[in-house]
């Protein structure tokens, strides 16, 4: 059994909940924990959030917080990134470490710019090519965290495994 500190993700103010289910769901896939923060688009009682994220739920650390300063206070050692169509850096540009918070914003209006502008080094983008002018959330989200997971060698051991083993 492999045993790891979880990724954890983050979702500023997420509006739609099958994404959140979806990503709920991703998280219990990955042992990663997920955090909500701030006031939701609806309700954690929401049918079609439940319904998103099946009969995991029981498989998923949720952890809710009033704002983005809460949770850095929690945890002060703890590498963030942002991402955001706007950045410069791509989210493959990034050397990922076990633990790191990767942070998204709401799906209609992203994370706040003056954030975004705070933290121009760890802020990340996924490229879109096209007229679309972003990718859904729940998308985004798995694509950053499989790329730091596939960088930690996380991928590698569970496909030999076949399983990795929950975090204490």
């Amino acid at each position: 059994m492999i045993t790891f500190k979880p990724f954890n993700i983050v979702l500023i103010e997420p509006e739609i909940p099958p994404n959140t289910g979806n990503i709920a769901r991703l998280c219990g896939a990955t042992c990663s924990t997920l955090h909500l923060v701030g006031k939701l688009g609806f309700s954690t009682d929401d049918k079609a959030l439940k319904r998103a994220g099946l009969d995991y739920w029981k498989e998923v650390e949720i952890q809710y917080w009033r704002n983005l300063n809460e949770i850095k206070q929690a945890n002060p050692n703890g590498r963030y990134f942002y991402t955001s169509k706007k950045a410069d850096k791509s989210y493959v540009d990034i050397t990922y470490k076990e633990g790191d918070f990767l942070v998204f914003g709401k799906e209609t209006a992203g994370l706040p710019e003056e954030l975004l502008r705070e933290n121009p080094e760890t802020t990340i983008r996924i490229p879109i090519f096209g007229n679309v002018r972003s990718i859904n959330l729940a998308t985004a989200t798995g694509i950053v965290l499989y790329e730091a997971l596939r960088q930690t060698g996380r991928l590698s051991e569970a496909t030999q495994t076949g399983q990795v083993q929950t975090p204490p």
